[in-house]
């Protein structure tokens, strides 16, 4: 990608614009795409489905980092398994003004999940996950717990949905997007 590309792609000086979804199950909605073109990162937190969700995350964004989800098997897996093998279980991502963790979220209980992720990542700025499929910004603590909802054609509970957060070196400022079902 060229330079200048993606400098457009960043807010001014130490800021960045990140893409954050989940569960696409191999299937990207191509709006959730579209928003990924205006930012210099995409964060997928788990069970992408395919290569091809990969791959169009980083035509669009430049950049894509993702985790493993409890989908994220060979049997489920659509595209090259060396695509799968390199997911990990969980990222720490230096972003301005913090530290993103990024986790499926399969591996906590629904009950308490945000008190566990927030005393597993006492350090982070924000944890991310997924796996519920259901949308969620729980900034009431120091550590954000956030679940941008799914964004492909699986379960979306009314459309397809992502997260866009803005960083800076002193403040993160989020915008949800739901795109409802055609």
């Amino acid at each position: 990608m060229a330079r200048a590309a993606l400098a457009g792609r960043r807010l001014s000086g130490l800021a960045m614009r990140v893409l954050l979804l989940s569960d696409t199950h191999g299937v990207l909605d191509p709006r959730v795409a579209e928003l990924a073109q205006d930012c210099a990162l995409a964060v997928h937190a788990g069970d992408v489905g395919a290569s091809a969700v990969l791959d169009a995350l980083t035509t669009a964004a430049g950049r894509v980092l993702a985790v493993r989800g409890n989908n994220d098997v060979p049997g489920k897996w659509r595209g090259s398994l060396d695509d799968l093998a390199a997911l990990p279980q969980v990222l720490d991502i230096p972003l301005p003004g913090g530290r993103l963790v990024v986790t499926h979220g399969d591996r906590q209980a629904a009950r308490q999940r945000h008190a566990r992720l927030r005393a597993t990542y006492p350090d982070a700025r924000a944890v991310l996950y997924g796996h519920s499929h259901r949308p969620v910004q729980d900034r009431d603590a120091p550590v954000w717990v956030l679940n941008p909802g799914a964004a492909g054609r699986a379960r979306t509970f009314g459309g397809a949905c992502c997260l866009v957060l803005e960083a800076t070196s002193t403040d993160w400022r989020l915008d949800a997007h739901r795109f409802t079902s055609a």
